[in-house]
């Protein structure tokens, strides 16, 4: 919104710096800005009206033990994330550009699964929460919605609609066909959205990561909407595209933002309405940039979390119907459990966390001169 203000000011009286609004970098700073003061003011008046709510931790039986400690710590701390994200990406960015009004509905909708999730958990006292087959059923109808949308609009993306690059090759590109390019975008918005959730399970480690994962999907939005820039890498270049770089920087400064908080130990947990958002923000994006493939890498970190504990529960059920009884692989699933079980402080293995987030991204964009 502030963006078509000051372009209407910048035409009409021309005042000095007004030609900055058109600049993606300066938009982009300035929603990471936004976004990170908005948090810090936001933040402390949303804890304290969860803790008025008693909208807490209860503690997870699933867990290691330690983490009883934490029953009582403020949940739904996802609403922060949310409106400190949504609203700069509204203000700074192109809003009556499709890729942004895509990427804005999706994670509105998934927000809104997991608020719906958190509700049932903590509110009403359903252990459960939101019956499984229906937080797939709306994150299936946002990969259906997202894939219809891009199939739909071939004057935006052009013939390689129901594409994607691979990484590692010079000029590559997979066509799935329309057919199966939406079951693939349902698979990927369903796969990242879960992948966070799995990896939101210590102080401050899907915040953190999250944020260092989107900072390289900055960049990659960046290129992607540059014609320069593509045609150097040897990327399709996307007109508009450019634009998700304001949304993008409007996650980091919201993620930053919500880790001041949420940070060992913690004072508020994100909750499904938080980690299905930013899960969902980051497969979106991805696929609205047409680098599905580079997601195993840039969010190695959440791959790992959740292989982990897709192999412990197929080798659990196999050695139960193979020995009589179920085996593990891991002391616990997701794997940052096992690594408490072991004995590695909570803060060492957020932070260590961190550290390979750091090398993912810097291998992602690597990527794109390794071809």
């Amino acid at each position: 919104m502030l963006y078509y203000l000051f372009d209407w000011l910048n035409k009409q009286f021309s005042p000095p710096g007004g030609e900055l609004i058109r600049f993606l970098t300066f938009r982009s700073a300035m929603a990471a800005i936004s976004a990170l003061l908005f948090s810090f003011f936001i933040g402390p008046k949303i804890i304290a009206r969860l803790k008025r709510l008693q909208i807490a931790e209860q503690g997870k039986q699933e867990a290691p033990k330690q983490h009883l400690a934490k029953a009582g710590t403020p949940m739904m701390g996802g609403l922060i994330i949310l409106a400190a994200a949504l609203i700069p990406a509204i203000l700074w960015g192109d809003i009556g550009n499709i890729y942004v009004i895509l990427v804005l509905v999706s994670t509105i909708a998934l927000g809104g699964i997991g608020f719906l999730d958190d509700y049932l958990k903590i509110v009403k006292k359903k252990r459960k929460g939101l019956i499984a087959r229906w937080k797939l059923a709306g994150q299936v109808a946002v990969g259906l919605l997202v894939s219809i949308c891009i199939l739909l609009s071939p004057g935006t993306f052009g013939d390689i609609a129901s594409a994607t690059t691979v990484p590692f090759f010079k000029n590559l590109v997979f066509d799935f066909g329309d057919i199966l390019y939406i079951p693939f975008v349902i698979i990927v918005v369903t796969a990242t959205s879960n992948a966070i959730n799995l990896t939101d399970g210590l102080d401050g480690l899907a915040a953190g990561t999250t944020a260092i994962a989107f900072l390289a999907i900055m960049a990659l939005a960046y290129f992607t909407g540059n014609l320069q820039i593509s045609e150097y890498l040897n990327i399709p270049y996307l007109r508009g595209a450019g634009e998700l770089t304001v949304f993008c920087a409007a996650i980091v400064g919201a993620a930053l933002g919500f880790l001041w908080f949420n940070a060992y130990p913690a004072q508020v947990f994100m909750g499904d309405t938080g980690s299905l958002a930013l899960g969902g923000a980051m497969g979106v994006t991805m696929i609205l940039i047409k680098k599905e493939f580079v997601l195993p890498i840039i969010g190695g970190l959440f791959f790992i979390e959740s292989m982990s504990v897709i192999a412990q529960t197929l080798y659990f059920k196999y050695t139960r119907k193979r020995f009589g009884e179920g085996r593990r692989i891991f002391r616990m699933a997701p794997i940052h459990h096992h690594f408490e079980l072991i004995g590695w402080a909570e803060p060492k293995i957020v932070t260590r966390a961190y550290i390979i987030a750091i090398l993912l991204a810097i291998l992602t964009l690597t990527t794109f001169k390794v071809r």
